[in-house]
Formats: structure tokens, sequence, C-alpha cells
């Protein structure tokens, strides 16, 4: 494999790429539980949120440029005292999976979420998807959770998984 870096993703250099990858995982997996794909003008507005929230978009590039792998988090809920907990995701492109890239994402995310004094990372995960699993496992989080059937696509009910991963961040945290 040719060399890599983490990168700080931007919506002019990796949006199309991003989206590439978002639109293969809609339609050909249940790692979205989208049913159309997306376009340039979502991905303006999915930058524009990570941004005025503060969220990191990470990729793994390869030397000539081309993005890899990315992954982000954003709110889990959108009350307050959840200010410490985010639901992060991550994504492989389908040519590249299976050589550690979504790990490198993660732990890149992992150190991110401790940098902002972030505790909890929750990782909503199709429960189908042992790819998936197996690399939250690898990196300790744990399964806290499954809902049962929320979701249909390819004609057939989704369980939904939550792994948990806690850090020992924020070491002072606050209400308010």
């Amino acid at each position: 494999m040719t060399e890599t870096a983490v990168v700080n993703c931007t919506f002019e250099r990796h949006a199309g790429a991003i989206l590439d990858i978002f639109n293969d995982a809609i339609a050909h997996s249940t790692a979205l539980y989208d049913y159309q794909p997306r376009t340039m003008q979502t991905m303006a507005r999915w930058f524009e949120a990570k941004q005025s929230g503060g969220f990191p978009v990470l990729g793994v590039e390869a030397s000539d440029g081309a993005l890899l792998a990315f992954g982000s988090y954003g709110t889990f809920r959108a009350w307050p005292a959840y200010k410490y907990t985010v639901e992060h995701s991550v994504y492989v492109h389908a040519a590249h999976r299976g050589r550690g890239l979504g790990q490198r994402v993660m732990r890149a995310l992992i150190a991110e979420a401790r940098r902002q004094d972030l505790h909890a990372l929750i990782g909503g995960i199709d429960a189908d998807n042992a790819g998936s699993i197996a690399l939250h496992q690898k990196l300790g989080f744990r399964h806290v959770g499954t809902l049962p059937q929320v979701g249909f696509k390819f004609g057939r009910w989704l369980d939904l998984a939550f792994y948990q991963l806690l850090l020992e961040t924020p070491a002072q945290p606050v209400d308010g």
C-alpha cells in the first residue's frame, strides 16, 4: 500500500471523495440507513454543521492525495447534559477495506475527543456489521444495547447496536 497520512478533511479538498464513499455505503450496505444518494449540497451542509459544532472530520490520504477513509463525530443528543458525549462514524473506501484504515481514523477521533475534553463516544452500528463491531471491540468499546428492528432497508428489518467508549476526560466536568 502507498504511504498514507491522517489529515483534517476540508470541503474544498475532500467533499467529492467523502460523497463517493457515503453514496457507495448507501447503495451497497447498511452502514448508513439512508435510501437516496447524497448530493454536493448535502455535503456543504454536512461540513458546515461539523465546523459550526467544532467537530473534526479526519481522513486517511494516500501519498497521491486520494482519500481512503474518513470519520467524524457530532452531537449525540441535543440537550445540554449530553455535552460530553458524541456519536461518531467511520467509513473506508470499498477498495481499501481490511487494511487497518478504519482503526487509524478511529484512533485519531479518540485522540481528538480526549483533546476536546469529551467523555463518551457512541457508535450506532448495524448489528450485522461484524467488521465494524470487531473494530470497535478491538479499540475498547463495549456493547451497551441493541434496538431491534428500528431500521428497514433492502427489504428487511435492521437492528441497531450501540457501542460506547468511556474516556478519562474531562478532569473537571461541570453542569451548565
